[in-house]
């Protein structure tokens, strides 16, 4: 069987997450340079490799200051940990297009297990004759889990971030 590779379409893509601060509000944040590749040896994707790669550097939450305390060794220490990366281990269809990602997420020096919800939006032809697959997942991490334990009390009780962090992913691929 011959295997097909798909490559990101960064431009349609979007790697989120949102993390609660002082306990009643969320921050959003993304990151806005990453590689991901996907190998199949059929259209259902089951088993697929996934492969993610992202930089710790490229963390934005429109916030500069904000960007650069996460990049610092309170959070993401990108000096030391410059990369996220994520290797799936199985890509399993539950019904229709609702799958299930389970990968090895690697993050300040820490790889652990993690899954994901993972909606299949179809493929399809765009208007230049590239064909295009699309997934939504979503789920979540504890930050502590990958040692990200930063945190400042607040007075009316509670801490300034919570520990933990929503992820919201689309992504968009071109078969090649």
């Amino acid at each position: 069987m011959a295997t097909t590779k798909w490559a990101i379409d960064p431009t349609h893509s979007e790697i989120g997450f949102k993390v609660k601060h002082m306990m009643f509000t969320n921050v959003s944040g993304k990151f806005l340079t990453f590689d991901a590749t996907i190998e199949t040896e059929n259209e259902s994707f089951e088993n697929a490799k996934i492969n993610f790669t992202g930089a710790v550097a490229s963390v934005n939450t429109s916030n500069a200051d904000r960007d650069k305390h996460l990049q610092s060794a309170d959070f993401f220490d990108a000096e030391q940990f410059p990369e996220i990366a994520f290797q799936a281990t199985s890509f399993t269809q539950k019904s229709g297009s609702d799958y299930e990602l389970v990968g090895d997420l690697s993050l300040h020096g820490v790889t652990k297990p993690i899954t994901l919800a993972a909606d299949f939006g179809g493929i399809m032809q765009d208007p230049w004759g590239n064909t295009k697959v699309a997934f939504a997942l979503e789920g979540k991490i504890s930050r502590k889990d990958w040692g990200l334990t930063w945190n400042s009390a607040l007075e009316t009780g509670g801490v300034l971030v919570s520990d933990e962090v929503r992820l919201a992913i689309e992504l968009q691929f071109v078969k090649q």
